[in-house]
């Protein structure tokens, strides 16, 4: 199975969906099961994650209202921010301190801080390798998590109770600081189904266990995981 299909979308698969937000899959069937959002911000307008194009994406985003920004949270998600800005007439956010990006984005790049324009989002900085950065975004007023890269859902990544789990590598120094600071009613990814169902619990399940799981992890998901980071390379 491929990791991640770079080919045109036939179609997306609509997933992640709660009042305000909807999430897709625009190659449903590749392993690496790559998700974007459209999220409803604080002032009311429409903030892309981490978008990949597919026919209808523009249209599903429309049902939630005018899009107003697309936020790039991963050093390794340029995927088609560029095209999604250009045919809505807005910028890219990147973090101040996020590299990669700039060069393979053909659209308006604005900077920030922590707050990710007006949408309520705040974001944290995590390097879970070197060369890998990622923007976690969490919204405080409705308790929405976005996780790039570190977490997901993705099959063979959770493993014994876990409902989601931590990035191979990333389960040998699990990133509690981070994290211990937000709440979650829900959280979603840029990889896999999110998960709303006790977020928070299920959080705090993939930190706690996450060094003692590391070989069952290893043993279920190690060579795909690395697979995966080899091809994400060629982005």
């Amino acid at each position: 199975m491929t990791v991640y299909d770079r080919s045109s979308s036939a179609g997306l698969e609509r997933i992640d969906e709660w009042d305000g937000g909807v999430g897709w899959l625009s190659h449903p069937e590749e392993a690496g099961r790559r998700a974007s959002h459209a999220v409803r911000g604080s002032d009311g307008g429409v903030w892309l994650l981490d978008p990949i194009d597919a026919p209808g994406a523009d249209e599903l985003a429309s049902e939630l209202g005018e899009v107003v920004g697309v936020a790039v949270c991963s050093n390794w998600h340029a995927r088609d921010a560029g095209a999604f800005a250009r045919r809505h007439d807005v910028p890219v956010y990147l973090p101040r301190w996020m590299d990669r990006i700039e060069d393979r984005v053909d659209a308006e790049i604005r900077r920030y801080d922590r707050e990710l324009g007006d949408s309520g989002f705040r974001v944290s900085r995590l390097d879970p390798l070197p060369g890998w950065r990622e923007a976690v975004a969490y919204r405080e007023s409705d308790g929405t998590l976005y996780v790039p890269d570190v977490m997901s859902s993705v099959e063979g990544t959770p493993v014994g109770e876990e409902r989601i789990g931590l990035f191979l590598t990333a389960r040998l120094s699990p990133p509690r600081e981070t994290f211990a600071a937000f709440d979650p009613e829900r959280i979603v990814f840029g990889h896999g189904t999110g998960c709303f169902e006790d977020a928070a619990a299920a959080l705090d399940t993939a930190l706690d266990g996450a060094r003692r799981r590391f070989p069952r992890a290893l043993l279920r998901s190690g060579p795909e995981q690395l697979r995966g980071l080899v091809d994400a390379l060629r982005d």
